[in-house]
């Protein structure tokens, strides 16, 4: 399996996406570049349908699919974003979809999922091992199709062309921030980028309670965690798949692990100097530029992905009152 796409499948992904939703927007991050004497761009994922960039990949893996052949349903195991962009997908494409969830997820995303007309099971379990194992068995039935945004091979150029998009909008780019659960996001782009303007910077960021591809990352081996008990459910994975430890090794330049209290500020500096809603993965890059803007250096012109905007009631309330 290859472990990254292609800079053409890329650019095909992308032409195709542009049939369905614009390019999202770049906006120049004021306040923030107060903060870090730099200058700060905010790649605005929040934009697209389901409110994050998981409708690029669902819709470009479905879409892979289906020329192969009919689908009687797509399945996923999700948190929540990829199992609404799935719906999302499986309604735009004509194919019913199933999607199973953790215990106690986000209600936001939940509810987006149940919106889309698709159907929900929750697992026994409150991390998404019990969900993935679920709709694992579940695919075993004829015709269908289980698009699991870890491992399918072709998802991955759909969020690459965030990456096309950013070296166009922002060309002066020195590094770019992103947010790292499954990684495919983090692979997609890279892959885009360092075919295209290798000098670039890539950082991926995770959650300090949900460190799995950090530690694999830095021991070049998977390293699993028991837990991931993190308000980022967007970042909470903790067995990191072999073939993406080994893309995000060729791939990455730096990873920057957050607390759950750098999410819960970034989250609100965000909103109230921004005007910008991000769930706790789509502020971690925020967060992790705020973190290591005084120890690190990757130039002068740094974009930071905001990835997803699904941010529940309790999360978004914690986050303003830390202002």
């Amino acid at each position: 399996m290859e472990i990254r796409p292609d800079v053409k499948t890329i650019r095909e992904a992308r032409e195709f996406l542009r049939g369905y939703f614009c390019v999202t927007r770049v906006v120049q991050a004021g306040t923030l570049e107060k903060r870090v004497g730099r200058r700060v761009w905010l790649k605005l994922e929040t934009e697209l349908p389901t409110g994050s960039f998981k409708v690029r990949g669902a819709l470009w893996g479905l879409a892979a699919r289906l020329k192969l052949g009919s689908v009687a349903e797509v399945v996923a195991s999700s948190t929540g974003n990829h199992g609404a962009a799935v719906a999302w997908a499986g309604k735009l494409l004509g194919v019913k979809a199933r999607i199973f969830l953790p215990v106690g997820c986000n209600p936001v995303k939940r509810a987006r999922i149940a919106a889309l007309g698709a159907e929900i099971v929750e697992s026994g379990g409150a991390d998404l091992a019990s969900a993935f194992l679920l709709a694992e068995r579940y695919a075993q039935e004829p015709g269908v199709y289980f698009l699991n945004d870890a491992t399918d091979q072709d998802l991955p150029a759909g969020p690459g062309a965030i990456g096309l998009e950013i070296l166009e909008q922002v060309p002066q780019a020195g590094a770019i921030f992103v947010p790292m659960g499954d990684t495919a996001l983090i692979r997609g782009v890279a892959a885009a980028v360092k075919q295209t303007a290798p000098k670039v910077k890539i950082v991926g960021v995770q959650a300090e309670r949900a460190p799995s591809y950090y530690r694999s990352w830095k021991e070049k081996r998977v390293v699993g965690t028991e837990t991931c008990d993190t308000i980022a459910d967007g970042l909470a994975t903790r067995t990191p798949d072999t073939q993406n430890v080994r893309g995000i090794c060729e791939l990455v330049d730096d990873i920057i692990l957050v607390s759950e209290e750098e999410m819960l500020r970034a989250i609100g500096i965000l909103l109230m100097d921004e005007h910008v809603l991000a769930e706790p993965a789509g502020a971690a890059s925020t967060a992790a530029l705020l973190k290591s803007a005084a120890s690190k250096n990757y130039g002068e012109n740094m974009v930071l992905m905001v990835s997803g905007a699904n941010i529940s009631r309790e999360v978004l309330q914690r986050a303003v009152a830390t202002i």
